[in-house]
């Protein structure tokens, strides 16, 4: 190995290092620091040496481990925001997995679902697949948001599933400042969600 490369290979950990442990990332994250070419190669051999993990074609990660059980299985929003790449691009959990989120459900899904502006890609890493759904700029509003949580959480319960038990669990999770806010983006869901939205806002 000469020492340009050695040089390139330092610069791109470095890098790695910096984000800390369970974070994704593609090759154009370091094209500002070589050719893609050398990034492929920097990659490659680092991925064989152990120091990062490669998740599928073009996808790597600096794992997150455990005394008890070594490596931990990759972090799917850092695979998702990895997918998505470019900066001002938006990511918003959704179905299983928004339910999971706000402890609405216990299981932990095998698909991993966000709605983003970026176009739809689906990624599967080990036993996970990790899905960008592109959507309509209207259902990215709540997007980092509670709200946006919630809104997803209950179109994919359905309106027959949400109930008083469903409110109850929010009202325990959810601070009385949070749920105002939810109340308050309530515009932007459909009338029977936005109904339960501003509901929640009341005192238990």
């Amino acid at each position: 190995m000469n020492k340009r490369t050695q040089s390139l290979e330092k610069s791109v950990l470095s890098r790695i290092y910096g984000r800390g442990r369970g974070v994704a990332f593609t090759p154009k994250e370091f094209l500002d620091l070589g050719s893609q070419t050398a990034i492929a190669v920097a990659l490659h051999t680092l991925a064989k040496k152990g120091v990062i993990r490669r998740l599928a074609r073009g996808l790597y990660d600096y794992p997150r481990t455990s005394d008890l059980v070594g490596l931990l299985p990759p972090n799917p929003e850092s695979i998702a925001r990895a997918l998505v790449g470019s900066e001002g691009l938006r990511l918003q959990p959704a179905g299983a997995l928004a339910a999971n989120l706000l402890g609405l459900s216990e299981q932990v899904p095998a698909r991993a679902m966000y709605l983003t502006d970026a176009p739809s890609r689906t990624v599967r890493v080990g036993r996970q697949t990790v899905i960008l759904r592109q959507t309509t700029p209207r259902n990215m509003k709540l997007h980092n948001r509670t709200s946006g949580l919630v809104v997803q959480a209950f179109r994919y319960l359905g309106r027959k599933n949400v109930g008083t038990e469903q409110i109850a669990t929010l009202r325990e999770r959810l601070s009385f400042e949070q749920r105002g806010k939810i109340a308050l983006d309530a515009k932007w869901a459909p009338a029977w969600i936005a109904e339960v939205m501003r509901t929640l806002a009341c005192e238990n």
